[in-house]
């Protein structure tokens, strides 16, 4: 008896391994062939992350009727603009900046994030960095693919269009991704057909900065479904 329940006890032990295994968290997805460190267990990790994004598109415009996509993975709707987006944050303090320029038909649109926020765990604090989101992992919503976040920021902040208030207090995001977008299309292959890999359908030899500023009031006819939903994504990132 002794032997059988032994034996029970590894059949169980190698189950429940194998489960963990198969469990989706922020750091480790299933059938993952590679394992990094987190950025916290290096000695010489300091949080800080200062980041610049340009080549920059809008999807839709400021004043599009309800019934809108600004979510834009068809790249149908989408308008080349000039600007710049600026991030410095410390993602171990939750802290620091973001705010993009930019030169709309309207006028000069100012984006800034005053406070960062959690909005769910996965978000830690406001500030992540190195984390899987959106798809079936586990994180975030499922309007993109599953993606590894290299950079990413929650919370409240602002739109100022030509000196005057345009939002205030509205959430805001923006995340530095593996490449969702096609180079030439600009298309998001996504659902993606005849997948082979439970990995996300993004390319990894690309970068992108997505952000956007929503507002709490929703309207079912958009998507996503927000009364306000603007949303812009820079194809070229440097890191500094």
């Amino acid at each position: 008896m002794t032997r059988i329940a032994f034996g029970f006890a590894v059949a169980l032990l190698a189950f429940q391994l194998s489960a963990a295994a198969e469990e989706a968290t922020l750091r480790r997805q299933p059938g993952a062939e590679m394992t990094l460190y987190t950025p916290e267990q290096h000695d010489l990790y300091d949080g800080r992350f200062v980041i610049s994004g340009e080549r920059i598109y809008q999807v839709g415009t400021l004043s599009d009727p309800p019934g809108w996509n600004h979510m834009g993975n068809d790249a149908a709707s989408l308008r080349a603009v000039d600007g710049r987006v600026e991030i410095d944050v410390d993602e171990l303090d939750n802290r620091g900046t973001f705010s993009a320029r930019l030169s709309l038909p309207e006028g000069e649109l100012v984006l800034e994030i005053e406070r960062f926020h959690e909005f769910s765990p996965c978000q830690d604090g406001g500030v992540a960095a190195f984390i899987f989101e959106h798809g079936d992992s586990g994180c975030g919503d499922t309007n993109w693919p599953k993606t590894l976040i290299y950079l990413a920021g929650w919370g409240y902040g602002k739109a100022v269009l030509n000196g005057e208030p345009l939002y205030d207090d509205y959430q805001m995001h923006f995340m530095v991704t593996q490449g969702m977008r096609d180079r030439k299309t600009l298309k998001v292959a996504y659902p993606l057909v005849d997948k082979k890999s439970r990995a996300g359908a993004v390319n990894p030899a690309q970068q992108q900065l997505d952000f956007y500023i929503r507002s709490p009031e929703t309207d079912e006819r958009n998507n996503p479904t927000r009364k306000v939903f603007d949303h812009f994504f820079a194809m070229e990132v440097t890191w500094k």
